[in-house]
């Protein structure tokens, strides 16, 4: 089963990772803010995540990693 990381750290909210997973399972956390004060992104059905790595690969801040 495939499996994305996300450091939430270093994300800046840009959701362009959002935008390019094909499963529709990349989201926003709007209840939570991170260090920088940016919601970060997640996954909250990872079961669902087919390991494409489009999200890793858009990152411009190497937020994601995929584990397969």
């Amino acid at each position: 089963m495939a499996k994305a990381i996300f450091h939430e750290e270093r994300c800046k909210g840009c959701k362009l990772c959002v935008t390019v997973c094909p499963k529709k399972i990349v989201i926003m956390k709007s209840d939570k803010l991170n260090q920088k004060g940016f919601h970060p992104a997640g996954v909250d059905e990872m079961e669902k995540c087919i390991g494409c790595a489009f999200c890793a690969t858009i990152c411009p801040d190497c937020v994601i990693e995929v584990e397969k």
